[in-house]
């Protein structure tokens, strides 16, 4: 039986990740601080904090993973200081030193961030850094102390999620489905188009680099084909909400709505726009995901079908008023199947969908 460890299993991507691994012949130890959302993966979990080494060493020793996927991390922009985001480095160390030392470790899956560099800026190759956050600088600074491995008894890989959304995610991207659902999300004729990764698509994907031969010391990007600009995602979801068509309207009063943002935001008021977030809408980020679609050819999931699914999940977890439109057509456990890794165990990507 295949053993894996996963680091941070709590989070956005770790929910979903072991949610798709719990149907299949593989062992599974969750270890992070923070209880899963789900209780049922409760079970898999124990916790701690990656920072504190003793006892990360004792837990990951003793559980002797074959697989390691490494995503405990701080996400957030809020850090003032670099130091507020250790664990995006000196985590990553503290399971660096600790992989050294595993007698069954075959591989292991770092996550890093598209963030390494600012968005717009597409790197020449993987080595090219130019972060425009404190939280790209420690993600920089976790991607070196890997690069720096030497000796490795196991093949390492390093992944950079690029946009991803759906089931279980958090900010930014379930804000812009509420804002979408609340009919304040307009379009202001200078929306960028972005790399979007739909969550179970990126699962797909790391599993698919979990049973990879040939990858070791090698960079990928997660995402879905192809890029899209984001109002019409926006327009899209609209629609599949029932809502109609988004309204449009002159960017000047978005860029007033943005300064008010900022403001509210000094005050500690929460609000849909800020100046950061208009940035980043306008500025295009399509990121190279030649090298994981050579791995993975084809993603389980159109767009639409990962749309219904996330808007099921807001109307049975966050209380969405929606009505839903004919979902017989939406795939859900009949996806295509991953072969395990080293072909030890076949594995099938589930639609995660509570």
């Amino acid at each position: 039986m295949l053993k894996v460890l996963i680091t941070g299993g709590s989070g956005f991507i770790g929910t979903n990740l072991i949610e798709s691994l719990i149907s299949d012949n593989v062992q599974i130890l969750n270890v992070d601080k923070v209880k899963p959302v789900i209780d049922s993966h409760v079970s898999y979990w124990r916790r701690t904090d990656i920072l504190d080494h003793k006892n990360l060493e004792e837990i990951i020793t003793q559980f002797n993973p074959e697989v390691i996927v490494h995503l405990a991390a701080v996400t957030d922009l809020d850090g003032k200081t670099l130091s507020y985001y250790r664990t995006n480095f000196e985590g990553t160390k503290n399971v660096i030193d600790i992989a050294a030392k595993l007698p069954a470790l075959r591989k292991v899956i770092y996550t890093s961030s598209m963030y390494v560099c600012r968005p717009g800026l597409i790197p020449s190759d993987y080595d090219t850094y130019k972060p425009h956050t404190l939280y790209g600088e420690s993600k920089v600074k976790g991607e070196l102390l890997v690069k720096a491995i030497k000796d490795a008894t196991y093949n390492w890989i390093i992944i950079r999620p690029t946009s991803i959304w759906g089931p279980w995610f958090k900010i930014p991207y379930i804000d812009f489905f509420d804002v979408v659902y609340k009919g304040r999300y307009v379009n202001f004729g200078k929306t960028c188009t972005k790399t979007y990764g739909y969550i179970g698509n990126t699962v797909f994907q790391l599993r698919k680099l979990i049973s990879a031969e040939g990858v070791h010391k090698r960079t990928f990007y997660l995402g879905d084909r192809p890029a899209i600009p984001i109002s019409d995602w926006a327009n899209e979801i609209s629609l599949e909400m029932g809502k109609g068509k988004i309204k449009s309207v002159p960017f000047a009063l978005i860029k007033c709505a943005a300064i008010a943002g900022d403001i509210l935001g000094g005050l500690k008021i929460k609000f849909p726009m800020t100046s950061f977030r208009l940035a980043n809408m306008k500025t295009n980020n399509v990121l190279p995901l030649d090298d994981i679609y050579q791995v993975v050819d084809e993603l389980p999931f159109t767009r639409l079908e990962g749309v219904r699914n996330t808007l099921k999940w807001l109307k049975s977890h966050r209380g969405y008023n929606i009505k839903m439109k004919d979902m017989s057509d939406l795939r859900g456990d009949n996806v295509p199947s991953v072969n395990g890794f080293s072909g030890e165990t076949e594995t099938t990507v589930r639609a995660v969908v509570q």
